[in-house]
Order: structure tokens, then C-alpha cells, then sequence
């Protein structure tokens, strides 16, 4: 496989950005070697500059549940376009977009459209602190929420990876207000709401976390959580900025069914432009500025192309439920071929799916929470990335992130990845 222009792109890139890249998970830094400078997608497969295709399973981090530019999202951007790139006015597809949003998730009753993830997961925070007047807000060990200075306390994601879930820059003032409880466990949550009675805004998970692999809540923890934020006036917030509409068209409160107070989303309300939002219970939203005192603002946010690609997309979730069934049908394929590998080569490692996300991990331990996922053998993921990626599969360059499935792989790549994760396996376990 030859690099040598995405080497000097490197090279060139890391004498003007912070470590040759925009996002730290891309640098190929916890799994060795240099990254890729990708060109194209188009569908399942991705080209970089030196003409090396692959078959993808990143999708920008989840937002193509369609693969690469599809036709339909690419022609409405293209439609927009025409119009005009941003107003910093309102636009009637901003309200179209809101009202499909409340539509799909049941339990968003009013919705506020921001520009990336961490905008939206801040956001909530800040609306559940001014709703209930407290201070301090519990989140999980190994979730990730953006990097937003309250949120880097114990972090999933690429914190994680690189082995810093606490950053510094972040102040002892904010590290003192967030609360940090063990996922799936009830009682380190009851412990912390009893040591700070009366002072929790909020609790924050990811029901279905996917910034430690892929890992889900119970439904029984989900259920004594919603029960303890009632019971004590706490605003119970779900981060389905890479669930919301990629597992469900509902997202994971629809598969696991838990109502939240605010949810947060991202990603896939995008079409593949950055995005987020956050939404939820009327009388928490009607907090927010101009409405309320809980000032939120941005310039782009509701960009018309980031609004024309999402509702797109959206639309087409909503016209089209047999979606879901398509990708479960593409996951189960995949994920059982997995299986069926390791069990060949005499290997139990933990594989973990909801849906079109799954993961992998380099332990025979079950991974249900931040401790499990840990035993995870990192460096022996990343001599696997680069044997698939030999192999002509560009899986996520770190263990703690997730493999997205798309409509666009087809059972011939399904079948090419099954292989490779054969060989690749059967390679470095000798």
C-alpha cells in the first residue's frame, strides 16, 4: 500500500496544526503509524490521496447511515446551495427541521438547533442548572460529551484513548461541580445524590455509550435512574449525539425505553455537515433565551446546508422505517461473522452490538462499564487496524470508538471485512 503523498501531507500538516490534525483521534497515535489524507467517499468505500480504496466503516464518525455522499443528500445541499450559504436569520426549514425532530423522538417537545455535539451537551447542562436553580450535575465514568471544560473529568473517547480523561485547562471549580458515578451501577449514583442532597442539576449519560466502544445501559439501571431524578428534581438528560436516529428511529430511549428530560443530538441531524441540537420537556426549553433567562446563542446555528442535508436525511429515515431493518440485517451479518472468526482461532473476545454500532475488544472479560472496558489490550488493536488496513478495511483508529454499518455495504464488502478480520486476526495472534 503506498502512502507517500498522505506521509508529506503529515509532515507539511504538523508544522502548522497541533499535532497534523483538527480532531487528536485522527492522528493514528494509539494505534501507530501515520494517517491517511482521504480525497473522496463515495457509498461504503473511501479513497485517499494516493488512490488506496477502502471499505469504511468510520462513516465521519456516524452520521453516514447512507455511506458516502448519497444521491438524495448530496442534491439537497446542492438545491441549497443556490439559495445561499448562511443568513444569521431564521429560515422555514429550521422550523420544518424542529417539527420532524419532535415528530421521530417522543420525547422532545421543543428543540434548539446548535452547531456541533458539544455545544448541545453544554447547553443542556446550562438549561438544567438555570431550570432547577443547582449547581452541580453527576455524568458516568468513560462517557464522552465533547470537550467542554465540565465534561473532561474522566472521558471516554479520544481522552481516553490517548490517556488523558482529565485535561489540563480544566479548572478545580469545574472539576468540583461535576460528580462522577460508575455506568451501570445504581448505587454510586444514589451515593452521590445523598452526599449532595439538594444541590444536582442534572445527570448526563450516553444510554448507549459510544465513546468506550460500544457499550449499553441496562434497562433496569436506566429505570431506577429516571425513578431517582423524579424522586429528587434532578433533569435526567440522554447524549444521543451518536445514537440519536443512527440505533433507532427513535434513538436508544426508544430501544431501551426511558423517557429523559432533554436529549441531545448531533451527527446524523447533519446529513454529514456539523450539527448538533438539544431538546426536550417544554417547560425546561422555554428557559432558554429569547424565551427565557438561559442565554444560548451561535451565528450558524440552523446553517440553511447543515438544516437542507439533515432534513434530508431525516425525512428519509421517516418515509422509510424498513431502514432499521436493513442495517440490523447488515450488522447481524457482520457481527456473527466476527464471532464465527473468533471462535475458529479459539479466541472469546468481548463483542458488544446495539444495533448498527458494535465493537470489538481485546478482552475475553464481559464489557459492560468503564473498568471492563479498560482491560481492553490497546496495543494489540493497533497492530489489527493496521492489518485490516493492509487488508483494504479502514476501521476507527482507536479500540475505544465504535464500527458503524451503513445501508451502502454491500454483502460482497461485509464479506471482504469478515476475511480480513480473519487473516488480520490469525496474524497477530501467532
Amino acid at each position: 500500500m503506498n502512502t507517500t503523498k498522505s506521509s508529506l501531507l503529515f509532515d507539511e500538516a504538523k508544522k502548522y496544526i497541533p499535532g497534523g490534525v483538527n480532531s487528536p483521534v485522527r492522528a493514528f497515535k494509539s494505534v501507530g503509524g501515520n494517517p491517511l489524507f482521504i480525497q473522496k467517499g463515495i457509498g461504503s468505500k473511501i479513497y485517499d490521496v494516493d488512490g488506496n480504496e477502502f471499505v469504511e466503516y468510520i462513516g465521519s464518525w456516524g452520521p453516514h447511515l447512507f455511506g458516502h455522499n448519497p444521491s438524495f443528500i448530496k442534491q439537497a445541499l446542492l438545491s441549497a446551495i443556490e439559495n445561499g450559504t448562511s443568513f444569521g436569520a431564521p429560515t422555514e426549514l429550521e422550523v420544518e427541521m424542529a417539527k420532524l425532530i419532535i415528530e421521530m423522538v417522543p420525547s422532545v417537545e421543543m428543540v434548539r438547533m446548535v452547531n456541533s455535539g458539544t455545544e448541545a451537551t453544554m447547553s443542556a447542562v446550562r438549561a438544567a442548572r438555570g431550570f432547577t436553580k443547582k449547581d452541580k450535575f453527576i455524568k458516568f465514568e468513560g462517557c464522552y460529551h465533547g470537550h467542554a471544560d465540565h465534561f473532561l473529568i474522566k472521558a471516554g473517547s479520544g481522552a481516553l484513548t490517548l490517556g488523558i480523561p482529565t485535561s489540563p485547562g480544566v479548572t478545580k471549580g469545574n472539576a468540583a461541580d461535576t460528580l462522577v458515578a460508575d455506568y451501570n451501577d445504581i448505587e454510586s449514583v444514589k451515593k452521590l445524590v445523598l452526599a449532595n442532597k439538594g444541590e444536582i442539576a442534572a445527570v448526563i449519560i450516553e444510554p448507549i455509550a459510544g465513546n468506550m466502544g460500544v457499550v449499553s445501559a441496562t434497562t433496569k439501571f436506566l429505570s431506577e435512574l429516571r425513578t431517582i431524578c423524579n424522586e429528587e428534581g434532578i433533569v435526567l438528560i440522554f447524549d444521543e449525539v451518536m445514537t440519536g436516529f443512527r440505533v433507532a428511529k427513535g434513538g436508544a430511549q426508544e430501544v431501551l425505553n426511558i423517557k429523559p428530560d432533554l436529549s441531545t443530538f448531533g451527527k446524523i441531524i447533519g446529513g454529514g455537515l456539523p450539527v448538533g441540537a438539544f431538546g426536550g420537556k417544554k417547560e425546561i426549553m422555554e428557559m432558554i433565551a429569547p424565551a427565557g433567562p438561559v442565554y444560548q446563542a451561535g451565528t450558524l446555528s440552523g446553517n440553511p446546508l447543515a438544516m437542507a442535508a439533515g432534513y434530508a436525511g431525516l425525512k428519509y429515515i421517516n418515509d422509510n422505517p424498513s431502514v432499521y431493518t436493513i442495517l440490523e440485517e447488515k450488522a447481524a451479518y457482520l457481527a456473527d461473522g466476527f464471532k464465527a472468526n473468533l471462535k475458529m482461532l479459539n479466541k472469546n473476545y468481548a463483542m458488544n452490538r446495539v444495533g448498527s454500532m458494535m465493537c470489538m475488544f481485546f478482552t475475553e472479560q464481559p464489557v459492560n462499564d468503564f473498568k471492563s472496558t479498560i482491560l481492553s489490550d490497546t496495543k494489540l488493536y493497533g497492530r489489527f487496524f493496521n492489518e485490516m488496513l493492509r487488508r483494504g478495511v479502514y476501521l476507527a483508529p482507536a479500540q475505544f470508538e465504535a464500527v458503524f454499518v451503513s445501508t451502502a455495504h454491500s454483502r460482497e464488502d461485509l464479506d471482504k471485512t469478515i476475511n480480513a478480520h480473519f487473516e488480520s486476526l490469525d496474524t497477530i495472534l501467532i
